[in-house]
């Protein structure tokens, strides 16, 4: 039976028709900038077709969450999850032809990157007897799929981006219809934007993603100044699920609304200006949060209730025994002191461990703290009592050379490190555990470990980001030496070359890739 999704209206006020068979065989490719009406246009494919065909949907912003109670589709909070429970969590979806929204807003690029290609890889290596149809809907692709590297690592951008190509270009075999959507086409990953053959092409004002646009379509490049004039909402579709030639559509009407929904004019409160003082000067009690993000749950947990419900119907289940005579829980176990002081001192093992790889100041946060998660487990040790925020703390503490004690002057240093910049954090430290045992002061190659880079001209320029506002002071000294001074603590270093570690092989003056912090 052919299926038809109602998409919206043609300019001729004609019904603007999707073949979902056909989509399920040739993938789709969605492009506006922001405003265009591209996340409205993936909402009314999504609800249309939902009755139809099973639906997972990679959701970097949480905007399609609000699916769940309409159309039934379980949210997968990729936060509460580890890769592998994320990829056995995929499997189970085919397995069951669950329809899912994985909601990624709780986690950093990189973590989203991460999380999406576990779960897309769960997807993909399913077992052939659960090759169901299922239409995999990817917003902001870009991030997923990105045509150049960014500031996430290598390892993260190669693992996303096979993900994503598999998606595109293998996944038609294993019943996987790609849709992804993103503002900027030329931001977006040729061999992946490639293996869509159906398109719809949104507003957009930069040259080069109209002259991609038009190629895609099969327009002349003079045409494609008509991108520019589109409304919101509307779009060109192309493609043997659409029409056969560019054809102009509006899309329809939605069920539902993301949570963010669109931003409207809303004028300021009229409030005397001695009033408006008073109330932002003023230290009051805290405020409730305005926004209190849903508990997470367990995916699977969810999976196996929607099963539960489902066999129900057709089969009675054992009824319960009274709630009085059902066992009490088992209480969970205390620690005791002596068990969280040996778990702190394992924690030191086991960060020492990490660091003690040649590679480990150069690779990023995340990756690690999995390796010190994975060596925890290796030592019976539960290493998720340390959280990211903790574990950062205590990473720049350890790289400056200290550990957790209870030295006075340095927790003092900790307590006003923690008021900076987390990337300025390390280097913070490093000056103060110098200045703190009075020993020369840290070279420029050490400042660039210490933030993760291999360029000595990145310390430098680091250096004197931190001076211009004023959280240290440099000396200069006989012999082009330096002494660097901590004003907040009232510490300084003792006299050192800031061009030591010339051996090391860092670039003396190249500047590195992804600098935050440029003088001035």
């Amino acid at each position: 039976m052919k299926v038809g999704i109602d998409m919206g209206r043609t300019n001729a006020n004609a019904s603007a028709t999707l073949d979902l068979e056909e989509l399920l065989a040739t993938r789709l490719l969605v492009q506006g900038n922001s405003g265009s009406g591209k996340s409205h246009l993936l909402r009314r494919l999504i609800e249309q077709s939902a009755p139809w065909v099973q639906q997972a949907v990679i959701d970097p912003e949480g905007d399609f969450v609000t699916l769940a109670e309409r159309f039934g589709h379980v949210v997968v909070e990729a936060d509460a999850h580890t890769e592998a429970a994320l990829q056995s969590v995929a499997a189970r979806v085919r397995q069951h032809r669950v329809s899912v929204v994985l909601n990624l807003e709780g986690l950093d690029s990189e973590m989203q990157m991460r999380a999406a290609a576990a779960f897309l890889g769960g997807l993909f290596d399913a077992d052939r007897d659960f090759w169901y149809p299922m239409l995999v809907v990817v917003d902001e692709a870009q991030l997923f799929a990105p045509s150049a590297a960014g500031e996430v690592s290598d390892e993260a951008r190669k693992v996303s981006l096979g993900a994503m190509t598999n998606l595109m270009c293998r996944g038609r075999k294993r019943g996987l219809a790609g849709v992804i959507a993103t503002q900027r086409l030329a931001k977006l990953a040729k061999n992946v934007a490639a293996e869509a053959s159906n398109f719809l092409m949104g507003r957009t004002f930069l040259d080069i993603d109209m002259a991609r646009a038009a190629d895609l379509l099969g327009m002349e490049r003079r045409q494609a100044e008509m991108f520019r004039d589109l409304e919101r909402g509307h779009f060109i579709a192309l493609g043997p699920a659409l029409s056969r030639r560019p054809l102009p559509l509006r899309i329809g009407a939605v069920e539902t609304q993301g949570r963010t929904g669109s931003p409207t004019l809303l004028p300021p409160p009229a409030t005397a200006v001695e009033d408006a003082r008073d109330l932002i000067f003023t230290t009051t009690e805290p405020e409730p949060p305005r926004y209190v993000r849903r508990p997470s749950t367990s995916a699977s947990a969810d999976l196996m209730a929607q099963l539960a419900r489902g066999r129900a119907a057709a089969a009675a289940l054992p009824v319960a025994p009274p709630e009085d005579e059902l066992p009490l829980p088992p209480p969970e176990p205390v620690e005791t002191p002596e068990q969280a002081a040996e778990r702190e001192a394992q924690y030191e093992v086991v960060l020492r461990e990490v660091l003690a790889d040649p590679e480990a100041p150069y690779r990023p946060l995340a990756v690690l703290y999995q390796d010190f998660l994975v060596r925890c487990r290796g030592r019976g040790v539960d290493g998720d009592q340390l959280a990211l925020p903790a574990f950062r703390r205590r990473l720049a503490a350890a790289r400056a050379g200290a550990g957790s004690g209870d030295d006075p002057a340095w927790e003092k240093a900790t307590a006003v490190a923690a008021t900076l910049a987390e990337d300025i954090q390390p280097v913070f430290l490093l000056l103060a555990r110098a200045a703190l045992d009075h020993t020369p002061c840290p070279s420029d190659a050490d400042v660039a470990r210490a933030c993760g880079s291999r360029s000595k001209g990145r310390g430098r320029r680091l250096l004197t980001y931190m001076e211009q506002r004023g959280f240290i002071a440099t000396r200069s000294g006989l012999g082009n030496t330096r002494a660097i001074g901590l004003p907040a603590l009232g510490w300084e270093t003792a006299l050192g070359d800031p061009n030591a570690d010339d051996t090391a092989g860092n670039p003396t003056d190249g500047p590195a890739d992804g600098d935050l912090f440029a003088a001035g």
